[in-house]
């Protein structure tokens, strides 16, 4: 398996795929771990999220000429890996009583 450096993810959101298009709603993207200044806008400073329906790509806008080369979009079926996993996570029992 081949990993790569994706967007951090700050906010989980949705996934519907009706088979033509898939649309990603509510998620928040941050940097990646390289941190670099090609997503931020050259002027603003912000980010800003690119997403393509047609092939269900969730990441950010790049500012740099020919595009991002320090990490990649997440992919609808790893976005929908974070949604099912969290929900697991969520639905289990601590073994021990929290401290406090």
């Amino acid at each position: 398996m081949l990993r790569t450096q994706k967007p951090s993810v700050f906010q989980v959101g949705q996934i519907w795929d009706d088979g033509d298009i898939v649309i990603v709603s509510g998620w928040g993207l941050g940097l990646c771990v390289a941190a670099c200044a090609c997503h931020r806008h050259p002027s603003t400073g912000s980010l800003a999220i690119a997403e393509d329906q047609a092939q269900g790509l969730l990441g950010l806008v790049s500012h740099r000429d020919g595009g991002c080369d320090c990490c990649e979009p997440w992919t609808a079926d790893e976005l929908s890996a974070v949604v099912r996993d969290l929900e697991m996570v969520t639905h289990l029992e601590a073994q021990e009583p929290l401290a406090g």
